[in-house]
């Protein structure tokens, strides 16, 4: 018998709607493999009770029952634990949020219950979103199910890493520099970075404010679509917010791709690829002539930029928005101190972790006074250059590829340093900068591991990434689940 948490979000759907399966069974299903495999996993910082899902998986059903349903009505959905729900623990993965429970539900999670989706779980991820490994967690380390020694990826790993072991059927995460489409790519997953301001922040946890952007990842680009048809949307409370009419994803998606034009850009692969990865690339490529589309050589000039500059915006804003996190007014507070300042220094010194601390000391360095020109003025100059480079590029090409990553997940115990594990980024980091979104599709397997592939669009133009990513994964096939 099939496995329901095998399949896809639009396949469950199908299903429901035509009377072949309940939700309860949907719900079931998923919970029996959470039991099975999430110790060996570990994706999640907190779950849902089987009883609550379940009562959720009832109503679901008179819903579909009486012909009155949302769009993703009875599908267990996981959230990466920076998204505030109300009643319910957000973490962040840090020690200063150990105890925060929201007192009202982030703009996706509204709509997501409104849609009928069943969050079941909260993921775990790198302390807050800052990371490629999800090993910066002060919760616990999470592994990639295709390989337990391996990382999942990171800041979203625990999303990742759920939908891939079958723990949830689609998930959100949020992306900062890459970190949905570098753990999707390590999972066999399709993630999607939307374009800055499609998707409100409200009641994310902050990061870097003018980066940080929530998306989906699931097994196919249609889940990745739908998901993102119920969290878009203009939020008065979100003043980056943009007011775009939604796009018929679906009815784009049908649409052959002859005739589009497919930039290649030749700064992406000036960095040292492995022959083997460099392969599934190269294969891509030519699937994509088959498919009848024109690839065109461009080039995007200031990418060498792209993660210095990175690495001085982010941790500035970091360093700004957690600076609210002083053992005063909410989070964790330090038992034994003497006077303000000594609270303020005890309370973040033992409620963050390293890497958090590395980066706001970075953050406070490059605003300080003197430094602020040289530094932070400087980055967002060199910003601007990077969004002119895409602009550029776009008025030639309608989709860009690149890869997603510099090679397949790497080992948990793999030595790397700091600056190292910044530079896993390179690839997905313009995106961010540029506000553009980002869609990543598997695209096939090296020594066993997944693959994919990353295609970069023209700002609010998701459309055409699905259309795009569809008719590649129509043509390479759907990963497969990976073999706990």
């Amino acid at each position: 018998m099939e496995k329901l948490y095998t399949l896809s979000a639009v396949e469950l759907i199908e299903k429901l709607k035509n009377k072949e399966i309940q939700v309860i069974d949907v719900v079931n299903s998923v919970y029996d493999r959470i039991d099975e495999v999430e110790e060996k996993v570990s994706s999640f910082i907190s779950i849902v009770s089987r009883e609550k899902a379940l009562e959720l998986a009832k109503l679901s059903q008179e819903k579909y029952n009486n012909g009155n349903f949302g769009k993703l009505e009875g599908i267990p959905v996981v959230i990466k634990d920076n998204m505030v729900s109300e009643g319910e623990k957000a973490t962040a993965a840090s020690k200063i949020l150990g105890n925060y429970e929201g007192i009202y539900d982030a703009f996706v999670v509204k709509k997501l219950k409104e849609a009928g989706a069943i969050i079941i779980a909260k993921a775990n991820m790198d302390e807050f979103a800052m990371g490629s490994t999800t090993k910066t967690s002060y919760v616990k380390e999470t592994k990639n199910p295709w390989d337990l020694d391996r990382t999942p990826g990171g800041s979203s790993g625990g999303s990742a890493s759920s939908v891939a072991a079958g723990e949830g059927i689609i998930s959100l995460g949020s992306d900062t520099g890459g970190s949905i489409r570098q753990p999707a790519s390590f999972n066999g997953l399709v993630g999607l970075k939307p374009t800055y301001g499609r998707v409100s922040r409200y009641g994310l946890i902050a990061f870097a404010s003018s980066l940080d952007q929530i998306g989906p990842m699931g097994k196919s680009v249609e889940d990745v679509a739908l998901m993102l048809s119920v969290i878009e949307g203009y939020d008065e409370m979100d003043t980056t917010s943009y007011e775009i009419e939604s796009s018929n994803y679906f009815e784009e998606m049908s649409k052959d791709i002859k005739g589009l034009k497919i930039g290649i850009p030749k700064e992406y692969f000036e960095y040292e690829l492995k022959p083997e990865f460099k392969k599934v690339f190269d294969e891509s490529i030519e699937k994509f002539k088959e498919l009848g589309a024109e690839i065109v050589d461009i080039t995007l000039p200031h990418t060498e930029y792209a993660a210095p500059t990175y690495y001085i915006i982010a941790p500035a804003e970091a360093s700004s928005n957690l600076a609210r996190f002083d053992g005063v007014r909410y989070g964790y507070r330090a038992s034994e101190f003497s006077g303000v300042e000594d609270l303020y220094i005890k309370s973040r010194s033992e409620g963050f972790g390293d890497e958090v601390k590395r980066r706001i000391m970075i953050g406070t360095y490059v605003l300080s006074a003197g430094f602020y020109d040289a530094y932070y003025k400087q980055a967002q100059k060199v910003r601007r250059l990077i969004k002119n480079d895409f602009d550029k590029a776009f008025s030639e090409v309608d989709v860009i590829l690149a890869p997603a990553t510099t090679g397949t997940a790497f080992r948990l115990d793999e030595p790397k340093t700091p600056v190292e594990l910044y530079l896993e980024d390179v690839f997905t980091i313009p995106a961010n900068m540029a506000g553009i979104p980002g869609l990543v599709v598997p695209a096939g397997k090296v020594e066993g591991l997944p693959v994919g592939i990353q295609l970069l669009g023209k700002a609010f133009d998701e459309k055409t990434l699905f259309r795009v990513g569809k008719a590649f994964e129509n043509v390479v096939g759907k990963m497969d689940m990976a073999k706990l």
